[in-house]
């Protein structure tokens, strides 16, 4: 990849240094070039396209609701398309999480959690100190100010940080990782989950307003995910403490991990639950912030009866329509069942890597798959940035037509390379196996490019 390779036009490109083929079309799991060249998209874009690409029921769908109604203001009218959306997305939540405001996206859904959390005191106390939110260290959760002063990924944050709220961070989940050296997966859960009790002393719970974790994490350190105990044991800290839960399900949602929702995995239930990227598929820009009934009534009942916060596109009414015909397939196609099934088909696969010096630890829940990269599988030793083994890897994939997710900084910020697995969950049996076969020609390459 040559500097400045991107194409010559009035685009603003994410990255100049890449080149961009040019997509022209997609069906399915695969995407189509101009040069007739065809990929596996085996991270659905940004783990969003989870019932695949072209779906032609969504586009016949949204044909229709476009020609009826395509946008209203939520500060002063109300659509079915909006109010039947949110009924589905409270059905589908755990507990008592009964109130959707809907956003355009992740980032804008982690910010309105925490404004939502610090008004919820306010109203709930007239004055309050609670204001802080503790976040953790490999952590990404969205790139607006507020969102990227809670993420704990230093290369997202460092060129901003005079920008950010400094946050207080405790360690991830982190067992290939894990600070106390501990073998056992259920002892190390135990002791990240005992940091934020410590955190929340270290600062006064007086001030503390929520603690906000992914349920398996995203793109900071793909995959990894802890024992039951650490939320259930996170879950009587907030309790204890007097301080909201929230849980970031923006790439976990909407059946990506085998559920619906990943706290399903552990019994949990937050206080306020954020979603995006899965809810719609791609088809539409759209997150949401999912309030329980205490907040909700707080602020909106026995309140001002007025949330401080809003943006142009929420409760789009053509977004809240797509997004629930999306969710509609979903459910009809039994897609969640079968991230389930296909995701433990990978992962069964996917051990089978460890004979390559370069698989450091393979993780993941679903279709929502984690592989780390190491110099030293015994020591656990990083790549050196020099080397840049995540492009490598991409490169090598890209050549065979599949595209996976290339991260890095997982060790301490700066090092560490990995991936992430996570094809549409309407991937069949036949195309893991490809997929599979297509990743270890990838590996094997960059493998012996370094270890030979």
């Amino acid at each position: 990849m040559s500097k400045n390779s991107a194409p010559n036009n009035n685009v603003f490109y994410r990255n100049q240094n890449w080149r961009y083929p040019k997509i022209v079309k997609a069906e399915g799991i695969y995407l189509f070039d101009d040069k007739g060249n065809r990929y596996i998209d085996g991270c659905s874009g940004s783990v969003v396209a989870n019932i695949g690409h072209a779906n032609k029921e969504v586009a016949a769908y949204t044909k229709e609701l476009m020609e009826r109604i395509s946008f209203t203001h939520l500060s002063r009218w109300t659509v079915d398309e909006i109010e039947k959306t949110a009924k589905k997305i409270a059905e589908y939540a755990p507990g008592d999480l009964n109130h959707v405001y809907f956003l355009s996206g992740g980032s804008e859904a982690t910010e309105t959690a925490i404004k939502m959390a610090r008004q919820y005191f306010v109203e709930r106390d007239g004055v309050s100190s609670k204001w802080k939110i503790i976040s953790k260290w490999n952590s990404y959760h969205g790139n607006t100010l507020g969102a990227l002063s809670m993420t704990g990924l230093s290369s997202r944050r460092k060129i901003y940080d005079n920008y950010l709220i400094n946050f207080p961070k405790i360690d991830q989940f982190y067992h290939y990782r894990n600070k106390w050296n501990l073998e056992d997966k259920v002892e190390s859960s135990i002791k990240a989950a005992e940091e934020l009790e410590q955190e929340i002393k270290r600062h006064g719970a007086e001030n503390i307003a929520a603690f906000i974790s992914e349920p398996v994490v995203g793109s900071a350190a793909p995959g990894v995910y802890p024992e039951k105990i650490y939320f259930d044991m996170v879950r009587d800290i907030c309790n204890k403490y007097d301080i909201l839960l929230i849980i970031d399900e923006v790439m976990s949602g909407f059946g990506r991990t085998g559920e619906i929702f990943a706290v399903n995995h552990y019994d949990l239930i937050p206080d306020i639950l954020v979603a995006a990227k899965g809810m719609s598929a791609g088809y539409t820009p759209i997150g949401c912030t999912i309030a329980n009934d205490e907040i909700f009534n707080t602020i909106m009942v026995n309140g001002s009866g007025h949330f401080i916060h809003g943006h142009t596109y929420a409760g789009n009414p053509l977004s809240c329509g797509i997004a629930l015909k999306v969710m509609e397939i979903t459910e009809r196609e039994n897609y969640v069942e079968n991230a389930k099934k296909q995701g433990n088909y990978l992962m069964e696969k996917l051990q089978s890597l460890y004979k390559y010096e370069c698989i450091g630890d393979i993780r993941g829940k679903g279709l929502m798959i984690g592989i780390e990269f190491v110099q030293n599988q015994k020591t656990k030793e990083p790549f050196s940035k020099e080397i840049n083994f995540k492009t490598l890897l991409m490169e090598a994939c890209f050549k065979e037509g599949l595209i996976v997710y290339p991260g890095g900084g997982s060790v301490d910020g700066n090092l560490g390379d990995h991936i992430l697995l996570a094809p549409p969950l309407s991937v069949s049996k036949e195309e893991i196996d490809v997929i599979f076969e297509k990743l270890e020609i990838g590996i094997k390459s960059v493998n012996d490019k370094l270890f030979r």
